[in-house]
C-alpha cells in the first residue's frame, strides 16, 4: 500500500486530543467536592488531583483512539472508525460519570 492509498491518521489524533480535553471537563464538577472539601472542609481529598485526574485524562485520550484504531483495521470507509471512536468516548464518559462517586457524596462529609 503506497502513501497515497493509506488513510490519514489525523482523525485519531483529533479524537485523542478531544478526549484528553473533554474527559476532565466532564469529570471536574463531580470532583469539586473533594477539592474544596464540602461543608467545613471535612470531605477534602486531594488524591483526586494527583491520582484520578491523570487517569481520567489518559483514559479520555486512549479509549477513543483505541476504538478508532481497531475499527480502522477492519474497515476501509474513513468515517466508520471516527464514528466508533466518538461512540466509545461517549459510552466511556457516561460509564465514568455513572460509576465514579467522589468520597464526599458517598459518605456525606466524613
Amino acid at each position: 500500500m503506497s502513501a497515497v492509498d493509506r488513510p490519514s491518521d489525523t482523525p485519531g489524533c483529533l479524537l485523542a486530543g478531544l478526549g484528553a480535553v473533554a474527559a476532565p471537563l466532564l469529570w471536574a464538577p463531580k470532583a469539586a467536592i473533594n477539592v474544596d472539601g464540602g461543608l467545613e472542609g471535612h470531605a477534602r481529598d486531594l488524591s483526586v488531583l494527583y491520582l484520578d485526574l491523570p487517569l481520567i485524562v489518559l483514559g479520555g485520550a486512549l479509549l477513543p483512539v483505541l476504538a478508532w484504531a481497531l475499527t480502522r483495521r477492519w474497515t476501509y470507509r474513513p468515517w466508520v472508525p471516527v464514528l466508533v471512536g466518538v461512540a466509545a468516548f461517549a459510552l466511556g464518559s457516561w460509564g465514568l460519570l455513572e460509576w465514579w462517586e467522589p468520597r464526599g457524596e458517598i459518605w456525606g462529609d466524613a
